[in-house]
C-alpha cells in the first residue's frame, strides 16, 4: 500500500563513513579482525533509511528501527570509504519496508532489508518514562 503524501515508495537516503579503528569489529567487539564491524554497517544502512524518509515525515514523529535482515558478504579494511543506501520499497500503515545496501568504493559488501515504523514523539517518551517509574 502506497500512503499519499510527501512520504512516498522509491525514497532513498545514504549514509557515509571512513572506516577507522572505532568501525572495526575488534573495537566493537564483534570480532578480532581489524575490518569494519557487522553491527557498524547495520547502523550506517539504519542512517541511510532515517535519510530517506524522516525529513518526510509529519511533525512530532520520528521512526524507530524495528527489524533488519541483512549479510555482511565482504571485509572493509580501515581507511576505506562505505556508502549505505537506503531505498523505500513499501508503506503498510506506520511500517516503512526499506532494502538496504553497503558498498566499500569497490564492491557491494552488505545488503538486505530494514523495517521502522513511525511514532509520535510524545507518546515514545511518555511510554519510556513509564517504564522507567
Amino acid at each position: 500500500m502506497q500512503q499519499a503524501g510527501p512520504l512516498q515508495v522509491g525514497a532513498t537516503g545514504s549514509a557515509t563513513i571512513t572506516v577507522d579503528d572505532t568501525h572495526t569489529a575488534a573495537h566493537v567487539g564483534s570480532g578480532c579482525e581489524a575490518v569494519l564491524a557487522t553491527p557498524v554497517m547495520i547502523a550506517l544502512m539504519e542512517a541511510a533509511a532515517v535519510d530517506a524518509t524522516e525529513h518526510l515525515l509529519d511533525a512530532g514523529h520520528t521512526s524507530l528501527g524495528i527489524r533488519i535482515a541483512v549479510d555482511h558478504t565482504a571485509p572493509t579494511p580501515i581507511g576505506r570509504f562505505v556508502t549505505a543506501t537506503a531505498e523505500l520499497i513499501e508503506i503498510k500503515g506506520r511500517r516503512l519496508f526499506f532494502r538496504v545496501t553497503a558498498e566499500d568504493g569497490i564492491r557491494q559488501i552488505g545488503s538486505g532489508e530494514h523495517t521502522r515504523v513511525i511514532v509520535s514523539i510524545d507518546d515514545f517518551r511518555q511510554r519510556l518514562h513509564d517504564q522507567k517509574q
